[in-house]
């Protein structure tokens, strides 16, 4: 029986087509992860920061999968996509190309002698770090089949342990597929030691087919997506491998029971519509669930998790916050994630408020939309904007991005009363991401609107000393 080696581009393409967010990359990994997805590609490293810090926090979470990083086209950015994943228990590295005359010419204005030594030399820097290199000969089908092979075999002479042939038009029929295959194993013999996978665009909503028909010519991988893309549906391709899986001789190491269930969260996550430029875009809730410290653990242990929860502590930080926990810990006896939310929030870098609120204003009724007008005060100058939203919270932040004159990422966001009876006083905890970092910061009111107002701008003041 032969594995079919299963490759997920979901967050490679994902990030490619719209931006999303650092908490849903670390979800779909996850997710992936939890599936035994064989590889999980990752994109190119674009923001040096962001970028390198979701890679390295995936790399983190996976425990099955290997995690692939995509090269750029220069050897730095080979350097770079290592350093990003070499923390993974599985990593891997992926070299990309066009080989087509055409795709030479519009993605990197360069003949086939240089694309040749470029791929040598990208292929060659990768092995340098790790045996898992892959290399990807992208419109491979609509290549000159001499060119074609000859980069094929450079590539597998510099390194490369797979070689992957794509369908970047998505123009090939399933016969044509077999026809494509046999001819490149004829002409390179170094095809025969190596993986062999297949990019398929399912323009013609064929993928599967095409897959199937490649699988039958010799290919031992197959890219797949598990969010609706112009790939194999992950889904679709497990349904195939399980009613002729046993006729072909083939399987897969994919969790198939609870595939389904998966996929359709992981549509709901990158597809949810919401206000436009909505602080909300990107959903919030708690991204590490059952964390759990007791009195007796040390700082070390507290620091492991405060990482986990995607916090970056300076030492002087790391020992207040400390501090606050072993206060909180000897009343409580166990401490939480949300516990530990709080704490950071109210302890870790207290800074000089830049903005502060002077006025806010809420409208939301069942006939009208929620409306909100902010002022804050900057300097001595005011600043005030409205804005509606989908809801009274969504429309007070976008009052105040609006007024700042930026988006961050909000990360998280919770909310709860502190104390009971009609004046109760409500507490709130707001979490945005800048540059890849995670500030949190916490507000009291006797509304809950206020107490988000108040959390949010805390949140912000230490983003603004930070990068000031």
């Amino acid at each position: 029986m032969k594995t079919i080696k299963i490759s997920d581009v979901t967050l490679r393409e994902a990030q490619r087509a719209a931006a999303i967010s650092f908490k849903e990359r670390i979800e779909i990994a996850r997710t992936l992860d939890r599936l035994k997805v064989d590889v999980i590609e990752l994109p190119v490293i674009q923001d040096p920061v962001a970028d390198a810090l979701a890679n390295k926090t995936i790399a983190g979470v996976t425990a099955v999968s290997t995690l692939s990083a995509s090269c750029g086209m220069t050897e730095e950015s080979v350097d770079a996509a290592w350093e990003s994943i070499k923390g993974a228990k599985k990593p891997a590295l992926h070299v990309t190309a066009p080989v087509s005359a055409i795709q030479m010419e519009y993605q990197c204005h360069k003949k086939g002698p240089a694309m040749l030594e470029l791929v040598k030399a990208l292929v060659a820097r990768a092995r340098y770090y790790t045996e898992n290199v892959e290399f990807s000969a992208v419109d491979a089908t609509r290549a000159e089949s001499a060119f074609l092979y000859e980069v094929i075999a450079a590539a597998i002479d510099a390194g490369a342990a797979q070689i992957t042939l794509c369908d970047s038009a998505g123009v090939m029929m399933p016969e044509e597929w077999t026809r494509f295959l046999q001819e490149a194993y004829a002409n390179v013999p170094g095809l025969a030691h190596v993986t062999v996978g297949v990019e398929i665009s399912d323009m013609l909503k064929m993928s599967v087919a095409c897959a199937a028909a490649a699988i039958s010519a010799g290919a031992g991988a197959v890219k797949t997506s598990i969010a609706a893309m112009d790939f194999p549906n992950v889904v679709d391709f497990a349904k195939f491998a399980g009613v002729r899986g046993d006729a072909l001789g083939i399987a897969t190491n994919l969790r198939t029971t609870e595939l389904s269930r998966a996929a359709k969260q992981m549509q709901w996550l990158l597809q949810s519509q919401r206000s436009e430029g909505s602080p909300f875009d990107s959903g919030v809730g708690s991204d590490i669930a059952g964390v759990c410290l007791s009195a007796g653990d040390d700082i070390s242990e507290m620091v492991k998790v405060v990482r986990q929860m995607g916090y970056e502590l300076s030492e002087e930080d790391t020992a207040k916050v400390y501090e606050a926990f072993q206060t909180v810990a000897e009343k409580k006896h166990f401490v939480g994630t949300r516990e530990m939310d709080a704490i950071i929030a109210s302890t870790a870098l207290q800074v000089p408020s830049t903005y502060q609120i002077a006025d806010y204003l809420v409208t939301n009724g069942g006939t009208i939309g929620a409306m909100s007008s902010v002022t804050l005060e900057k300097d001595g100058r005011r600043m005030a904007s409205v804005a509606n939203g989908d809801g009274p919270v969504d429309a007070a932040f976008l009052a105040i991005e609006q007024a700042i004159g930026h988006h961050y990422e909000l990360d998280d966001f919770q909310i709860q009363t502190v104390t009971e009876g009609r004046e109760a006083m409500g507490s709130a905890l707001v979490k945005l991401r800048s540059g890849g970092r995670l500030y949190s910061g916490t507000g009291i009111s006797t509304d809950v609107i206020g107490a988000s107002i108040r959390a949010y701008i805390s949140a912000l003041n230490k983003i603004v000393y930070e990068e000031a």
